[in-house]
């Protein structure tokens, strides 16, 4: 790598170095910005021994951009999960939060109904995972949520219901969290929208009701917020 270099085996006293590391942690803690924060781990795990190198190759760029990508998900997804733990995945972490809902304190049917659909959001992960790997979703969701075992759930490429953790099923903790919160910002910004631009699909216009345009050659189309 003609842009950075690598020093292996320095001569530093290691009371110092580890001194460096402190500081940095300590920076770590305090910084406010992500970016930052992964610079600084990047920099620890240096003066700490901790680099590893990673050689992606493939026959033409393209391929080779795929699997780079691949490489780059599954860092970042380590990352994530050395930071905040992990969960079972397939969706059964989803799903296996929706007690928490019962324990909500609603004033009126409005929030009710609120409730109601972020319940039912739960579920729609496992059940489209189901649903592409051919099996019926709410037999699969029935099943996992009868279950006692907190890790039970369908593994999709198996076919089988197992303890999802012990077979490598796993979600990181903050990619769970983060997903539903995010899903949370978009509903509630929809709800105080009157409308929408998306791009023209015929099934989608068809489904929620809205005149087609005349013009052929138009590519978005508003549709009321509802």
């Amino acid at each position: 790598d003609k842009d950075n270099t690598t020093l292996v085996g320095g001569a530093g006293k290691k009371d110092d170095i580890q001194g460096r590391i402190k500081e940095i942690k300590a920076a770590i803690e305090k910084s406010t910005s992500d970016y930052d924060k992964e610079k600084l781990q990047e920099r620890m795990a240096k003066l700490a021994g901790g680099v590893a190198v990673i050689n992606v190759g493939a026959a033409t760029e393209t391929e080779m951009k795929e699997k780079k990508a691949r490489v780059e998900d599954a860092l970042h997804a380590t990352r994530a999960a050395v930071e905040e733990g992990i969960v079972p995945g397939g969706g059964v972490a989803l799903l296996r939060a929706q007690p928490a809902l019962s324990k909500l304190k609603v004033e009126d049917a409005d929030e009710q109904v609120g409730v109601d659909i972020v319940r039912r959001a739960l579920e729609e992960p496992i059940r489209i995972i189901a649903a592409n790997a051919g099996a019926e979703g709410s037999i699969v969701v029935e099943k996992v949520r009868s279950s006692k075992e907190k890790g039970f759930g369908y593994n999709a490429q198996t076919g089988e219901f197992e303890d999802l953790v012990a077979a490598g099923v796993i979600d990181p903790t903050k990619v769970a969290r983060t997903a539903l919160q995010n899903a949370a910002s978009v509903a509630s910004l929809l709800l105080t929208t009157e409308c929408v631009v998306v791009e023209k699909k015929e099934e989608v216009v068809r489904k929620l009701g809205v005149a087609q345009p005349d013009v052929p050659a138009a590519r978005w189309v508003a549709v009321p917020a509802r």
